[in-house]
């Protein structure tokens, strides 16, 4: 497994990695880390690494964008010290086009605003722990021709090109939502094809272990 001893993970985002995390809980304790797939990996990491002694950070909270990221990038990521940080951001930046046309927004993140606070972060972050995950942001929707996941799918390639260009692995989220797709209803994993129930919270943690060689001792 990729992740060293006694290693320090903070994993940031919006409400995907949040979902009802304690905020006034202890960092690494069992309140503090909500009931999605942030608290699997850390109990994957607890029940079958326990030489490992992995402390493991949510910093997710409900609604952010990207720009919401950079805003407290300093406080709720740097100031831990972490080893790795694993970022899962871009559905709001994307959703608020769309849930939000009414209340005529004026703080819309478009693609070049996304690119650059995206390559600012990693900028801040990358010469300071031992590894970056980048996690594509994702839909449950069966139909490609969705205007919202069209709109999506232009983010997530640029989040598989950041992870590229500064030699970054990336996690294709949507692409193991996409196979599940294929054989079962997106109900299965989601009730509004934006938040995974336990089940999608499953398949991302999944995801994302493997992605750091995971295995069972």
């Amino acid at each position: 497994m990729q992740l060293k001893k006694q290693s320090k993970i903070v994993f940031i985002g919006d409400s995907v990695t949040d979902t009802g995390r304690d905020y006034q809980a202890s960092p690494g304790s069992f309140n503090s880390l909500g009931e999605g797939y942030v608290a699997v990996i850390s109990a994957a990491l607890t029940a079958l690494y326990p030489a490992h002694e992995i402390m493991v950070i949510n910093q997710g909270l409900n609604g952010h964008k990207v720009t919401d990221l950079q805003a407290r990038w300093q406080s709720d990521v740097l100031a831990f010290a972490p080893d790795y940080v694993s970022i899962l951001i871009g559905i709001n930046d994307v959703w608020r086009f769309f849930d939000q046309s009414f209340q005529q927004p004026t703080d819309l993140v478009d693609e070049e605003l996304f690119t650059q606070t995206y390559q600012a972060l990693i900028d801040q972050t990358k010469e300071q722990v031992k590894g970056i995950y980048l996690l594509s942001p994702f839909m449950f929707e069966k139909s490609q021709e969705d205007p919202m996941l069209q709109k999506l799918k232009k983010y997530q390639a640029i989040v598989k090109k950041l992870a590229e260009q500064n030699q970054l692995i990336y996690i294709d989220i949507q692409q193991a939502i996409d196979d599940y797709l294929a054989i079962q209803s997106s109900y299965i994993l989601s009730s509004d094809r934006v938040h995974p129930n336990r089940n999608g919270h499953f398949l991302v943690a999944n995801q994302w272990l493997e992605a750091v060689g995971f295995k069972q001792e």
